[in-house]
């Protein structure tokens, strides 16, 4: 039988060089990941969105704080993130909760999005209902018109959420359906435990 891989002693160094092999191997968006929240009476609701910054505290994205997913979150802070990456046989499986980033990140991070993106931030009243698709282009017009140059304000419903992981599971492909997985668990004094599964 094929020995497994060998992995990092800690989630977040294991995250960063699979992440890294993704960014060689994915053609597009190898940071995209499922986001799966609940709704207030408890049914799964799940996105795809894109990662836009991990370091040892969690993992970030951003979005319109008027959402369907941050209605979720408000609700119930629980989230699970579900990274895939065919090309490389892997996936990688996180339960944490959220946090808001601050708004200092969040402007850093808003100032660095296209023109078109920052003003789309404007325009969208994300999850509601859109009658044509010509409203949010006349929406869109509007904003450009509001804000002429690049200095564009941060919307202040859109904003960034930091999931602070509590559990990680990295799965490997292997011959045969004999696949590895690997848990890594955070421990009541914040270290990580690491264990093993049957495939």
């Amino acid at each position: 039988m094929p020995a497994g891989p060998t992995l990092a002693a800690l989630p977040f160094d294991q995250f960063q060089a699979w992440m890294a092999e993704a960014e060689k191997a994915e053609p597009k968006d190898p940071n995209a990941m499922i986001v799966a929240t609940a709704t207030p009476d408890g049914r799964p609701s799940a996105r795809a969105i894109l990662l836009k910054g991990v370091d040892d505290r969690g993992f970030v994205f951003y979005t319109n704080k008027e959402s369907r997913k941050a209605d979720e979150l408000a609700a119930n802070a629980n989230v699970f993130l579900l990274f895939y990456w065919k090309s490389l046989g892997r996936q990688i499986r996180i339960e944490g909760t959220v946090e808001h980033v601050t708004d200092a990140e969040a402007d850093a991070y808003y100032a660095s999005r296209p023109r078109i993106s920052r003003l789309g931030a404007w325009a969208s009243q994300q999850s509601r209902p859109l009658p044509a698709r010509s409203v949010l282009e006349e929406r869109l017009v509007e904003a450009e018109q509001r804000y002429p140059d690049e200095d564009i304000p941060r919307p202040g419903y859109w904003s960034g959420y930091r999931v602070i992981p509590v559990l990680f599971e990295f799965w490997q492909d292997m011959p045969y359906r004999l696949h590895d997985r690997t848990v890594y668990r955070r421990a009541a004094d914040g270290t990580w435990e690491q264990s093993k599964l049957f495939p």
